[in-house]
């Protein structure tokens, strides 16, 4: 891969990670636009590994939140008393909101691997339509401050939904969010903390999986190390952009790009620049990309 594809790459990863819009999707036909082979393991670990860019992306912009939400939730385990204070409670509910997604990840994680490129237009479309009844219909009245358990668990069940390729982690619980009637900008907040647990702990993982691919091979490491350092610096940018957005904007502009993506990419099917369906890996447990993509 050549640094000009690894930095366009970590740039469309570092937009759409955060916007409502699917990261999954746009890798891959950019990567495909690009010139990249998509059944290479080392363009599917590239993918994956860059993902921990825009990881670090929601640590540092939101680090303080985060660090309030620890040293709450700590003393509250202290006092015994973890519902005592706004901070501690809504630690505690983003603890249980990740559970949905930890749980169907584990269960469902070789059937979604198996998922074809239909899925991903499918859902981009779809989707992008349940975020247009969202806009339609939410009150947009509740704050962060409003989260309870119920809620929680319930955008909870919307990042697991977005383990589907297509769907969007920040679509689904955004979407998932102003159905409870929250804001634009509270569920957007809500989503990216809600967030940090299942992403540090799937990257970790994937991290583990992937980086052995890259031995060997000087040029995909460097490719990849430019990719997520890109992804990381765009990526506070976009967060910081989005929540700006929403406090006065609607979403409806990424209705229209879920509903125009998902068309070019079923047109890209039809016309046989992408596959259809998934193959399965070869069985190469050395090699094996957990949780990524096979074209």
């Amino acid at each position: 891969m050549s640094l000009l594809s690894a930095v366009l790459l970590g740039i469309v990863q570092a937009a759409t990670e955060f916007l409502p819009v699917s990261s999954t999707a746009h890798l891959l036909v950019f990567g495909e636009l690009l010139g990249n082979d998509l059944s290479d393991p080392r363009f599917r670990a590239f993918t994956t590994i860059i993902q921990s860019g825009t990881t670090l992306a929601v640590l540092v912009y939101f680090r303080h939140e985060i660090g309030r939400l620890l040293q709450a939730g700590l003393r509250s385990i202290a006092r015994g008393r973890p519902l005592e204070t706004p901070e501690s409670r809504l630690g505690w509910y983003i603890v249980l909101g990740t559970i949905p997604a930890a749980v169907a990840g584990k269960l469902l994680e070789r059937r979604i691997e198996a998922l074809g490129n239909w899925v991903i237009a499918g859902s981009l479309v779809v989707l992008g339509l349940v975020l247009l009844l969202a806009e339609r219909v939410a009150r947009h009245e509740r704050r962060i401050e409003d989260v309870g358990p119920l809620d929680a668990l319930l955008v909870g069940c919307g990042q697991a939904v977005a383990l589907v390729p297509g769907s969007s982690r920040s679509g689904t619980t955004i979407t998932t969010g102003m159905l409870l009637g929250f804001t634009r900008e509270a569920a957007a907040r809500f989503s990216f903390l809600l967030s940090v647990p299942i992403i540090l702990g799937a990257g970790a993982y994937k991290l583990v999986k992937d980086i052995p691919v890259l031995r060997g091979a000087p040029g995909w490491t460097t490719a990849t190390v430019v990719g997520t350092v890109v992804a990381a610096l765009g990526g506070y940018l976009v967060i910081d952009w989005l929540l700006g957005w929403l406090r006065t904007r609607t979403t409806y502009v990424f209705v229209a790009w879920r509903i125009a993506a998902g068309l070019v990419i079923a047109g890209l099917i039809l016309g046989g620049v992408l596959p259809a369906g998934e193959k399965p890996p070869p069985p190469a447990p050395a090699t094996s990309i957990a949780g990524a993509r096979a074209p």
